[in-house]
């Protein structure tokens, strides 16, 4: 396994204090925590402010997809800057450019038309930003166990923003405007950009001076056996795991359960999902938790078979906590991930990674709820656990392939030979 470059990586489960040790990864994890706060607070606050200007509630949620609907087409297209530009200098340029478009969201006047092209700008530099992020993390951290350990972190502060930005953005809502509460989040751009351009050392561009088509880094993640195994296990099962998220509503309503109910079960999968980081970052050594993604990813989805008995409310909810625990597993297939990717690819493959991941999951959201105007909720629920344990069975089964081929060990899936 690659030892840590940009720092020492822990020898064993020292958790995730050490990373913290590191002065430039304390710094990209403040301006990825103000960054991350900042947008959830500002889709709720432009989806405010337009619904006002409009009375539409059509054009209110369509302000909150226009966050989803770029991510593919800017993911694409600007994939390859990633790789081509020094990383900070890309990195601060897309926090000026998304403090620039919130500014002129938070202007007085600004058309609603403006509104959701600007809301579009900043969705579609967000893939290029989060790649490069990550792709960085590796010359801050290295490729050993601290960068699985900084991406666990600043994948827990996305998941919490969610949880936690909602509420404050209703709690700001309170006492701002909405084009107030926007304003805060141009604030935030900013703050990031210079925590990233103070605190983070200049590194040279790791393919400087490559031109690349858009779709070359595609085509480059794709075509190698083990990569695009262990990219589509990140790809695929969250097609399947959001469906009892966007069907929880409905499936509560059948059971007769209150508003508390549904917040709560809500609230279970990302909140488990993030116990079961924790847990295998702080208690599991780098090995452990190799050993153990294999089987971890095959059961994640299984717990939403537990859907073909219709539960109540304890039964979605320990079904939903199981498969938030058991997504423990991601921090094992990072270091899967991060071994087989070519250091000159890294920012595209960060950057394309994070595009299908997000674009990915409105897809099975989009085909959870088409499923279940014809079939029951608990079905398509049920459903989505069989089908989902099929498909990630199917790419561990071509890992172990893969791996045999390049004549690796047998013993960890995700571990070919060099």
């Amino acid at each position: 396994m690659p030892h840590a470059t940009g720092a020492e990586a822990p020898a064993r489960s020292a958790g995730y204090r050490p990373v913290f040790r590191i002065k430039e990864f304390r710094a990209v994890f403040a301006a990825h925590l103000i960054s991350v706060l900042g947008v959830v607070v500002a889709e709720i606050a432009l989806t405010v402010l337009v619904y006002r200007a409009t009375g539409s509630p059509l054009l209110s949620a369509l302000t909150f997809a226009l966050g989803f609907l770029p991510y593919a087409l800017g993911g694409t297209l600007l994939a390859g800057i990633a790789d081509r530009y020094p990383a900070r200098r890309v990195l601060v340029g897309c926090d000026l450019l998304c403090a620039a478009c919130a500014a002129a969201m938070a202007w007085p006047g600004t058309p609603v038309a403006l509104l959701l092209v600007l809301r579009c700008a900043v969705a579609f530099v967000a893939p290029l930003f989060q790649g490069t992020r990550n792709a960085s993390l590796a010359d801050v951290l290295g490729t050993g166990e601290a960068f699985v350990l900084g991406r666990s972190l600043l994948r827990m502060v996305a998941q919490s923003a969610q949880l936690v930005g909602f509420g404050l953005g209703g709690l700001l809502l309170t006492v701002l405007a909405p084009r107030g509460a926007v304003a805060l989040t141009a604030a935030g751009f900013l703050g990031s950009a210079l925590l990233l351009r103070l605190g983070t050392r200049a590194r040279p561009a790791r393919a400087a001076g490559t031109r690349t088509s858009p779709l070359s880094g595609l085509r480059a993640v794709l075509a190698g056996r083990r990569l695009r195994a262990l990219t589509l296990l990140f790809w695929l099962p969250p097609v399947f795991v959001v469906v009892p998220e966007v069907l929880l509503a409905p499936y509560a309503d059948a059971l007769g359960a209150g508003t508390a109910a549904l917040g709560l079960l809500m609230c279970a999968l990302p909140a488990a999902t993030i116990a079961g980081e924790v847990w295998a970052g702080s208690a599991l050594t780098a090995r452990t938790r190799s050993r153990i993604t294999a089987p971890l990813a095959a059961a994640a989805l299984l717990p939403l078979v537990l859907f073909a008995v219709r539960p109540g409310v304890p039964g979605v909810l320990a079904a939903l906590v199981l498969a938030g625990l058991a997504q423990a597993h991601t921090l094992g297939l990072d270091q899967w991930w991060v071994d087989a990717v070519p250091a000159d690819l890294r920012g595209r493959a960060m950057t394309l990674l994070s595009t299908g991941l997000m674009t990915l999951q409105g897809v099975g959201m989009a085909l959870g709820g088409l499923a279940a105007e014809f079939l029951p909720v608990h079905v398509v629920v049920t459903g989505s656990g069989l089908l989902g344990t099929a498909v990630v069975l199917l790419l561990l089964a071509e890992l172990r392939a893969a791996a045999r081929e390049a004549g690796g060990p047998r013993g960890e899936t995700g571990v070919a030979a060099k």
